[in-house]
């Protein structure tokens, strides 16, 4: 078959990306043709679709009332995207098309294009963009379920996107568009890395198209390998941001009272607020700040580790930090919140905590720290042997080749009684 995988960014900049390329790699490797859609940047990995690739969009700087109006309509409806993706379709003569994150910089002015050609459409949801506008369900820190039913008032009201009145409005108007021209409603087939995500979108009605769980892969070429001699600090890689529950990890590794360093690895907009709270309590000597890491130093880092640390306040999907570390036979220690808890057994892989909660996070890392050798190395190699059974790469292709068969046999159908 020939795929065409739509994503907005074309690097690695989250698990998205991970996915959309590591996905690509593997239907290449099976023997399929792997064509892309994304959008213009200097970070861009070299691919053959290039040209076709729509100018940047830029939603994350300052944006005032003058610029909202420039890119108002970029960002709701995309004449240049669609236009595009239609001239690649008529070269390249796809038999599915594959989203990933394609709201605001894309648009679903792709998904009109597509539907003109009756290509079916599966769409993998990274994160809940399909239900919430600004795609955390996360309000000022507190989580926020208010514009599930359909009403996205309460975006701009709270100022839900980067505390920016604009950006909320632009995002509650993209929301209340896409509800109007029944967008989710054009796509055959949504892939959820976690039953949470798949509860939610469900919960919300936005489709009667099939929403399926399957949790995402690790490389085919990756090494599942209980590392068991560690130098004993805790680690925590990824974005340093608020609905990751950094501050309420140092608040509880401060309360834990542990001899265990902490290691914090990533960069993001918390990093003043950490670097104070480290030298107001005098932490500077326990926890380290560490900066960006990828490649061969981070595996280094996360090998050398005593387990790894996600107290996420947001609902997250099935982070690859979890996945990757497993894999590697680290125990971990998450939330509760989202699919978190379907990745982690609570005392067979690590340990899980409440959101938000400093002592039950203080508690879980004292547990962590207190395992026996032998108790560490059982824990371990759970958690290996449960990456390999539920990250494994040809088996997730497998299920996802049968899933585009069906869409391309159903299309236009009952889809939702021809797809299980």
């Amino acid at each position: 078959m020939k795929i065409l995988l739509v994503n907005k960014f074309h690097y690695i900049k989250g698990g998205s990306e991970t996915y959309y390329f590591g996905l690509g790699e593997l239907l290449k490797e099976k023997g399929h043709e792997v064509i892309y859609f994304s959008m213009k940047d200097d970070r861009n990995f070299p691919c053959g679709q290039e040209g076709y690739f729509t100018e940047h969009v830029d939603f994350n700087g300052k944006m005032d009332k003058i610029r909202m109006l420039q890119t108002g309509m970029k960002i709701l409806y995309s004449r240049e995207a669609k236009k595009k993706i239609s001239a690649l379709i008529q070269k390249e003569k796809p038999d599915v098309v594959h989203l990933n994150l394609f709201q605001r910089q894309l648009t679903h002015s792709i998904i009109d294009a597509v539907t003109k050609y009756h290509i079916p459409i599966v769409y993998t949801a990274h994160d809940l963009n399909c239900i919430c506008p600004n795609y955390m369900m996360l309000t000022h820190g507190n989580i926020c379920e208010a514009c599930k039913s359909g009403h996205y008032g309460a975006c701009f009201r709270n100022q839900c996107v980067k505390d920016s009145s604009v950006k909320s409005l632009l995002s509650a108007a993209e929301a209340y568009l896409y509800k109007w021209k029944k967008t989710y409603q054009k796509i055959d087939l949504f892939i959820t890395p976690s039953a949470f995500y798949k509860r939610k979108i469900e919960e919300a009605a936005i489709t009667t198209s099939p929403v399926i769980h399957m949790k995402n892969f690790l490389p085919a070429k990756s090494v599942y390998q209980a590392v068991q001699e560690n130098d004993s600090y805790f680690l925590y890689f990824g974005r340093l941001s608020k609905e990751k529950g950094i501050m309420t990890m140092l608040k509880a590794y401060q309360e834990s009272g542990l001899e265990n360093p902490l290691y914090l690895a990533g960069s993001g907009d918390l990093e003043d607020e950490i670097q104070e709270y480290i030298s107001c309590h005098q932490l500077k000597e326990r926890i380290r700040l560490m900066g960006f890491l990828s490649g061969e130093v981070l595996q280094r880092i996360v090998q050398r580790a005593k387990c790894i640390v996600l107290p996420s306040e947001w609902y997250e999907n099935g982070p690859y930090t979890i996945m990757e570390a497993m894999a590697q036979g680290k125990p971990v220690i998450v939330s509760s919140n989202g699919g978190l808890p379907e990745i982690v057994e609570n005392g067979e892989t690590g340990y899980i905590a409440r959101p938000k909660d400093t002592a039950s996070l203080a508690e879980c890392m004292k547990k962590m720290a207190g395992l026996s050798r032998e108790e560490y190395r059982i824990m371990g190699e759970k958690a290996v042997a449960n990456a390999k059974r539920d990250f494994d790469a040809d088996q997730y292709l497998k299920n996802l080749v049968q899933y585009y068969e069906q869409v391309r046999r159903s299309y236009g159908k009952n889809r939702s009684s021809n797809i299980t």
